[in-house]
């Protein structure tokens, strides 16, 4: 499917939520409408591995990936089909986690960087998500490429803590920044996968595609755009996450800098004092945030004919969009970006998307988890370029 050659590197990138066992048992009214059969991990298992081996992407995004699967079935299925995976699995004794595989013929690995984003000595940063960014370098002869940075993630489902939410992004992004910036100051490209919980539209979702957001004012039900009403709840505090955490404002980490200071403490006049003050506190309550990554989304969220909503996942409750694939596009319309004056290695093209469909359809079939489609998700699939 994917080929590279002298002057171009083509790839493609699954994410699927494959839904975990135990949390389908743990949330049985969820799947009331199911059929029981569909619902058992051996019925499920051979499905989802049916349409992996299908679509045969070049890497692979997984979100509830269970452990105790992982290690029996999963892993050895995906590595006999050619696959090297490595896995995050969530803090606290949850059963699941995140998992990126690629094809060892399509890549090499540079980097594995777990994130975890629960937090002890930051108590906003008490839930047990995680995710996993990957540096991997195309297998490409005769020719010098930019590795390519794979980001998988599942954050906080919880509607109500857009604050959580919010954090767990920055902290991916964060990672992101550290493990895509190469020795020039440039980005390597990135694919960014997941599960993020939230809808199009959302401020989550706008912050992550413009690259900044002014949280001022904003009810902390709202970030994530699963809920409409805001009746009753709090605002985002500014900041939203203590400066303890280490990353700042333009989501990549603090670098702690002990500042020269040429006259004692003693020395310097209460005027300079206050104006120092003043400085590091403004700087402290800004309700702005920014990353430097200019993303599109491979999905489009509606269909242009129609403008009826795409749908990733559909059980008894709703029929959403929170699963997504962002990446780094090509440069072209870059220039008006906030961050885009930092250069960015060689951009991908979005050559092929896999169609999603709409809850309509969905329901047709009988909704999610059916005797074909084997997670309350759907996959993401898309093929990229990249130019060398």
């Amino acid at each position: 499917m994917c080929e590279g050659s002298e002057n171009k590197f083509d790839f493609s990138v699954m994410s699927y939520n494959i839904l975990s066992q135990d949390l389908l048992e743990d949330n049985s009214h969820l799947y009331k409408h199911c059929r029981r059969p569909v619902l058992h991990w051996s019925f499920r298992f051979p499905n989802i591995l049916k349409e992996i081996k299908h679509f045969d992407a070049d890497v692979l995004c997984l979100q509830e990936v269970q452990e105790d699967h992982y290690g029996t079935e999963i892993r050895p299925s995906l590595e006999s089909l050619g696959y090297h995976c490595e896995y995050k699995m969530r803090t606290g004794r949850k059963p699941d986690g995140c998992a990126i595989c690629f094809k060892h013929s399509k890549f090499s690995l540079l980097s594995v960087n777990p994130v975890e984003f629960y937090r002890r000595d930051v108590p906003l940063l008490d839930r047990d998500n995680v995710g996993l960014v990957l540096l991997l370098q195309p297998k490409i002869p005769s020719a010098a490429s930019p590795a390519i940075c794979v980001a998988n993630t599942h954050l906080l489902y919880n509607p109500r803590r857009g604050d959580i939410k919010l954090t767990q992004l920055a902290m991916l992004l964060a990672e992101i920044s550290s493990v895509a910036h190469q020795k020039d100051g440039s980005f390597c490209p990135i694919v960014m996968c997941g599960d993020f919980n939230s809808v199009p539209g959302s401020p989550l979702y706008s912050f992550i595609k413009e690259g900044k957001l002014n949280y001022e004012g904003l009810a902390i039900g709202k970030v994530s755009g699963q809920e409409q009403s805001s009746r009753g709840q709090r605002i985002l505090s500014i900041p939203i996450w203590p400066p303890n955490l280490g990353i700042s404002q333009n989501c990549v980490y603090e670098v702690q800098q002990v500042p020269k200071v040429e006259k004692t403490d003693s020395d310097l006049t209460q005027t300079q004092l206050d104006k120092t003050e003043v400085l590091v506190t403004a700087e402290k309550l800004s309700s702005k945030l920014q990353h430097h990554f200019s993303l599109s989304s491979v999905y489009s969220h509606y269909f242009p004919d129609t403008g009826i909503p795409e749908v990733t996942t559909c059980h008894s409750r709703s029929a959403i969009t929170v699963d997504y694939i962002f990446y780094s596009a090509e440069k072209e319309g870059v220039a008006g970006q906030p961050g885009a004056e930092v250069a960015l290695v060689g951009g991908l093209k979005l050559l092929a998307r896999l169609s999603l469909l709409t809850e309509q359809d969905l329901w047709t079939v009988n909704g999610l988890p059916n005797e074909n489609n084997s997670s309350d998700h759907l996959p993401l699939l898309a093929k990229f370029r990249l130019e060398l």
